[in-house]
């Protein structure tokens, strides 16, 4: 494969790639193997968003780079404790299983990649002091504004949030790699890394980053964090049923639809995988709705869906076909994994529900009890009255008010009672 070629499948079906030139010096001038890593905080349950990346893989390794995947454990700890730290190694172990298992379901050669744990670099005393060294030149509104779109934002943001674009701006560094990929989303992150990494001494490095999946809900990108914006890898058919009938979905409407981006980026791709001659998307129509239909160019799709040719129930039907065609391997893959459910009921422990308490009802007094009280209020303002007659000015004792107490006419009731 050329330079030309290899650098065409590279960018192939990115959004936006920075510093080209870093990676044309390498493959036409170095002439070596590209140095890539792609990494991911263990923090939700991976979901179907994780093909797009997943793919990415697949050409990086077709065009001869060296793969790196960074589990970023103590990243994950540093969002807002996503990930607790008792649970952090756990998560970190799910994810390696299964992204191990999804890679090789679309046919990406396991012995070309090379996994790292972020621990076991990052307490090191080198990377400590870059730590430190990059944080005495990047101000408080760098690192808030380069991790807005990644850490998770809150009322009160903590110091933590703040450490993690650092750390990933110097993973590039202590992971010798050329160029960091990823998500559109860490864009501000990269360029946080290009202006910063060269001020202490490193080099600047190239970046790739894919499209973001749309989530179910309507805006938004398909989050671990969200339950209701995402499909998990690990769902079940009738869960992506249901998930994928309450979908947003709106007819003729293509922008913020993301089941017409699902296909876009993960159906059609992976099918280019497998099939590279004859990639197709099928929608299993019943014949009294018109029969199946296939498509084999988003163009078309976007095009039959724009003028409701192809509706939002028929789409959605083809959908929930595709994810479930692409889950079942990777479920199976896992099931026989011996290790597996031990590692998951160990990264995701239930959580308890806190009990509710029960609320104590008022007493109801029954028609005894009333019918009681009001002889006694009777009784007792005859007796008032007679007094006052008698004597024209009431005593003591008679000032006492005419109201009595709930145990004393619940005695009255027990002495009459049968």
């Amino acid at each position: 494969m050329s330079p030309e070629e290899q650098l065409a499948l590279i960018q192939q079906g990115l959004q936006e790639v920075l510093n080209v030139n870093i990676i044309k010096n390498v493959l036409e001038v170095e002439k070596r193997p590209l140095k890539i890593y792609w990494g991911t905080a263990p923090t939700g349950r991976p979901h179907c968003g994780y093909f797009v990346p997943m793919t990415k893989l697949a050409h990086f390794l077709e065009a001869g780079c060296h793969v790196k995947i960074l589990l970023a454990d103590i990243h994950a700890f540093l969002d807002n404790m996503k990930a607790p730290l008792e649970l952090v190694n756990f998560r970190a172990q799910y994810y390696e299983r299964l992204i191990k298992a999804v890679l090789t379901t679309i046919g990406v050669p396991l012995d070309k990649l090379t996994f790292v744990f972020g621990s076991s670099y990052q307490f090191s005393k080198e990377y400590t002091m870059d730590v430190y060294r990059l944080s005495s030149i990047v101000s408080q509104n760098d690192a808030r504004r380069a991790g807005a779109d990644v850490v998770k934002q809150v009322e009160s943001p903590l110091l933590s949030g703040l450490i993690y674009p650092l750390m990933q701006a110097l993973d590039e560094q202590h992971l010798d790699v050329d160029v960091q990929f990823g998500g559109v989303d860490q864009r501000k992150i990269f360029v946080l890394a290009e202006e910063f990494l060269p001020a202490i001494g490193y080099k600047k490095r190239a970046h790739l980053m894919n499209p973001m999946v749309p989530g179910l809900t309507q805006g938004g990108k398909m989050s671990s964090s969200d339950p209701n914006s995402k499909i998990d890898l690990m769902d079940d058919p009738a869960s992506v049923k249901k998930k994928i009938a309450s979908a947003y979905c709106a007819p003729g409407i293509i922008e913020d639809n993301g089941l017409i981006s699902f296909v876009e980026y993960v159906v059609l791709p992976i099918a280019r995988l497998k099939s590279p001659e004859n990639p197709a998307f099928i929608i299993n129509r019943p014949d009294k709705w018109g029969g199946p239909i296939t498509y084999t160019s988003i163009e078309q799709i976007k095009e039959d869906f724009a003028s409701n040719t192809l509706s939002p129930q028929d789409l959605k039907l083809g959908v929930t076909d595709a994810i479930n065609s692409l889950l079942k391997p990777i479920q199976e893959i896992l099931t026989v994994d011996t290790e597996f459910a031990a590692i998951e009921a160990k990264a995701y422990p239930p959580t308890e529900q806190p009990k509710k308490k029960k609320e104590k009802k008022g007493k109801v007094f029954g028609s005894k009890y009333l019918e009681a009280l009001e002889k006694k209020k009777a009784a007792s303002a005859a007796a008032n009255a007679t007094a006052v007659t008698s004597s024209g000015a009431p005593s003591v004792i008679e000032t006492i008010t005419t109201e009595t107490t709930i145990e004393s006419v619940t005695t009255d009731i027990k002495s009459t009672s049968i």
